[in-house]
């Protein structure tokens, strides 16, 4: 015969007569010699017996056998085989094709099993072949061998993993996997092989390549995530985790946002809540935290109360089951690790630095889960339309309102400790931050026995303390309109490390291209607070941190337009000129005349911009700033007569 070997007559020997006869009598008479003989037959009929008698001697883990077979049969003919099978060489029948290829794709599963053959270039070659068959579509038992022989290949060698990902291995592999059933070795074997590509491939280049086919994947994954009961269950939550959590996956990101069947984020939520209410290990616990973390982030708050109700399932679950479940998980941890990290820090002898990483980064995980269920909370509590009702409402306020207790006595313990620095410290701040912007008057008496150490508190690559004082500002802007929450921020010193915060807030700010000034004017409404209650109150601020809030609002307004800026930068530029004079501020060596002129640009800028377009709406809302610049301005323009000259050139007055 020559390359086009298989023809229908072969066919026929294979299926019935010869092949059989010759197959049996070796059975009954010999062992493995007598079928590696046939293998090095001349006629096809032998190698084809002989193939048919190996299946009897070589087990899967007997590797010394299986490779004596393959260097019997030879490359060239199991390439002819396979060829024949898809129809690339040979004029056969359809039957007989199927039974051709079945035969080969089961004998190169099979020889795939000795790593040695696995990685070598004739077998490697076979992997576009395979991925073919899959795309033309087989029957199921030849999917299967299809599977795990591109799972053996692919992850034995480099070269293999490089064969299977350019030879359009990842759009076979997410669009095949959704026909695979649930459950299944080949879908198993398939999360194993993207499991591998995960660790092995460069990541950037894999999320950007293929962000469609890797949400395919994953919508498939969360199926098997949400319906299966065994060991499979463990193995998508960990990809999914893995897949989700990449710090390259913002594509795959936008990929699943796009999706126009949500179906896939119903299934997560089911698979996360089964893990959660049972008895798992931390290990599991904390993967499927993760994954609840991502999906909020990546579909917003609500995807936590969702009632998608999943494909066949006549009733979807409460909307509140998987938010009490992930709420209380996550409290759990941050008792847990919060009392962990404070034995590790303050009592353990031998701490190892590695551990306490480890703890801080669970504690994030944690925190993120409490912050999004507190902005959760807060936008149910206005929708009227919201799947929960009050009373779980209630019960999540209540735990949120123990966590915090929890965390607070955490600061507590660093304050006895003298500690100010830390992330772990930051983060904590951070949640009780974001608690109190929704409930500022909350642990009313511990914040006040905290507060000067709170906006102490410095992450651990942070040169001076800002991110804690930002992180609590929505909750002083709150209590300083109320004069005893002047006064508490004021006597812990708050004042002056707010004044520190907005001068490199600003600073920031004119460095960015962006125009975000939300904690600009949270920051100034706080000041602005405080210092129109100076006659109720000792007020305090350092004559430095009068002098370079001014030089930051000077330098600041010169390059803006936003009437909203210029009218609040002035009006706290008003109030602090009340504690201060010309002559005082060009004394002072950081203060130049320079900035006096920029100061008298803003004042002036101020007075013209309401005087000139008092009837707009911008203008209307800026009347009380407006208000009080001018009487500011009626008070101490005699002791700044530059800027007094400045006004009464541009306004007349």
């Amino acid at each position: 015969f020559g390359e086009n070997l298989f023809c229908s007559s072969t066919v026929e020997h294979l299926n019935f007569p010869f092949v059989v006869h010759l197959h049996r009598t070796v059975e009954q008479s010999a062992g493995m010699e007598e079928c590696l003989k046939l293998l090095k037959g001349e006629r096809d009929e032998q190698r084809l017996a002989g193939l048919l008698l190996a299946t009897k001697f070589c087990k899967g883990d007997d590797h010394a056998s299986i490779q004596r077979v393959y260097e019997a049969v030879g490359t060239r003919f199991l390439d002819r085989l396979l060829k024949t099978g898809m129809g690339v060489v040979g004029v056969v029948e359809s039957s007989d094709r199927d039974a051709y290829l079945q035969l080969s794709v089961t004998v190169l599963a099979a020889i795939s099993r000795v790593p040695e053959i696995a990685c070598s270039k004739d077998i490697v070659s076979k992997i576009p072949y395979i991925l073919d068959i899959l795309k033309k579509g087989s029957g199921p038992s030849i999917v299967d061998e299809c599977y795990e022989f591109l799972f053996l290949v692919a992850t034995t060698s480099e070269d293999g993993l490089a064969a299977f990902y350019e030879s359009g291995g990842m759009n076979i592999l997410s669009s095949h996997m959704s026909s695979v059933p649930d459950g299944s070795h080949p879908l198993e074997l398939a999360m194993r092989l993207l499991q591998s590509m995960l660790s092995k491939l460069p990541l950037d280049s894999l999320y950007n390549a293929y962000p469609y086919e890797l949400s395919l994947m994953v919508a498939t994954i969360a199926r098997q995530f949400a319906l299966l009961h065994n060991a499979l269950k463990f193995e998508a939550l960990s990809l999914l985790s893995t897949l989700l959590s990449s710090k390259y996956a913002a594509p795959l990101h936008d990929a699943l946002r796009s999706m126009s069947n949500e179906i896939w984020s119903a299934y997560l939520r089911v698979g996360i809540g089964a893990i959660l209410q049972n008895r798992v290990a931390s290990t599991e616990k904390l993967q499927a935290l993760i994954l609840a973390d991502i999906l909020m982030s990546i579909l917003g708050e609500k995807w936590l109360i969702d009632q998608t109700t999943l494909p066949g399932e006549r009733d979807c679950l409460p909307a509140d089951r998987c938010l009490l479940l992930v709420l209380e998980s996550s409290r759990i941890e941050v008792a847990v690790l919060l009392n962990e990290l404070a034995y590790l820090k303050y009592e353990a002898t031998n701490t190892s630095a590695e551990d306490i990483l480890l703890k801080r980064r669970n504690l994030s995980i944690a925190f993120s889960l409490i912050e999004k269920i507190i902005k959760l909370i807060s936008n149910v509590s206005e929708d009227k339309g919201s799947y929960i009702d009050e009373r779980t409402i209630m019960k999540v306020i209540s735990g949120l309102n123990e966590t915090i207790g929890v965390v607070l006595n955490f600061l507590q313990d660093a304050k006895e400790h003298g500690q100010r620095k830390g992330d772990d410290l930051l983060a904590s701040v951070r949640v009780v931050g974001s608690y109190l912007a929704e409930s500022p008057f909350s642990c009313k008496e511990k914040i006040q026995e905290l507060l000067e150490d709170i906006l102490l508190i410095q992450g651990e690559d942070e040169p001076s303390p800002f991110y804690s004082v930002c992180f609590m500002l929505p909750m002083l802007c709150q209590i300083t309109m109320d004069i005893e929450g002047c006064r508490m921020l004021v006597s812990n010193n708050g004042l002056n490390s707010i004044a520190d915060c907005l001068v490199k807030l600003i600073d920031l700010n004119s460095l960015s291209v962006a125009e975000d000034y939300g904690t600009i004017f949270l920051a100034c409404d706080t000041v602005m607070n405080v210092l129109l209650k100076k006659e109720k109150i000792a007020v305090q601020l350092d004559a430095s941190k009068v002098v370079h809030l001014l030089i930051a609002f000077a330098n600041w307004t010169d390059s803006i337009s936003d009437s909203s800026v210029i009218m609040m930068a002035s009006t706290i530029c008003t109030l602090l000129l009340d504690s201060t004079s010309e002559k005082a501020l060009l004394n002072h060596p950081d203060f130049k005349l320079n900035t006096l002129s920029s100061l008298a640009r803003l004042v002036t800028r101020s007075l013209t911009t309401y005087g000139k377009d008092s009837m707009s709406e911008s203008a209307e809302s800026n009347r009380d700033l407006h208000d009080i610049i001018t009487a500011g301005y009626t008070r101490w323009a005699d002791r700044f007569p530059y800027i007094k000259e400045a006004v009464k050139a541009e306004y007349g007055g």
